[in-house]
């Protein structure tokens, strides 16, 4: 029997051997994992306010706040004169407007009804039936007029009586008919108070407004030190 078996113990819970077991706690691996990610945090936030008070006595602190809030292009109006305003359109009296009214819908009839209301309103309308090929349902806004040079002045009086409608000046054509081409987008003739207030309008074109320009943001140069 062992030195270390006490008396009267044997057999199966026998202990034997020339020296004592030695007894350990069980190691507490979760707090030493914990204790290890506190002292990465901890010297992540030592590492983050070392930066910061690098750079607040480097100066750089205002220049980064500056260049975030400043936008990379910024829009800009450069100073210009007092713009011009265009001069008074001598707009002719209904009476002196030939219109050739054409239908570039799908709508029918409506080349004939609208040509009989501006004749009514005192316009001279030469002709009136389904729009050319070029034009022919290709017209999306209410009506379309198109003239030459010559013919400007008669095309913006006609087009006061349509609201929502353009014109379109054609260089090659020389007399001073108008074509007025009804669009998808037509839905009556404008009323004669309408009108009249368009043909103010018409014949004060308002003033340009001032150009503008696209400003790159300027990077600060400010020097490291």
């Amino acid at each position: 029997m062992s030195m270390l078996t006490p008396s009267g113990m044997g057999g199966k819970y026998r202990v034997t051997g020339n020296a004592y077991p030695r007894m350990r706690r069980p190691r507490r691996r979760g707090r030493i994992f914990a204790a290890l990610i506190a002292s990465v945090v901890a010297l992540g936030l030592f590492g983050w306010g070392a930066l910061q008070l690098y750079h607040v006595f480097n100066g750089d602190e205002g220049d980064t706040k500056t260049n975030a809030a400043a936008p990379q292009n910024r829009p800009s109006c450069k100073p210009a004169p007092t713009p011009t305003r265009p001069a008074r359109l001598a707009l002719p009296q209904p009476s002196e407007v030939t219109l050739n009214v054409f239908n570039a819908t799908t709508r029918g009839g409506l080349a004939k009804t609208t040509a009989d209301e501006l004749a009514r309103r005192g316009f001279k309308v030469a002709t009136f039936g389904n729009a050319p090929g070029d034009y022919d349902k290709r017209v999306s806004q209410s009506a379309l007029l198109v003239a030459g040079p010559a013919g400007e002045a008669a095309a913006r009086e006609a087009g006061t009586q349509v609201a929502g409608s353009s014109v379109r000046i054609d260089p090659t054509r020389k007399d001073r008919s108008v074509d007025l081409l009804i669009g998808n987008g037509f839905r009556a003739l404008a009323s004669p108070a309408d009108a009249a207030k368009a043909r103010v309008i018409a014949a004060n074109p308002p003033p340009p407004k001032p150009a503008c320009e696209t400003v790159a943001a300027t990077a600060s140069t400010k020097p490291k030190r």
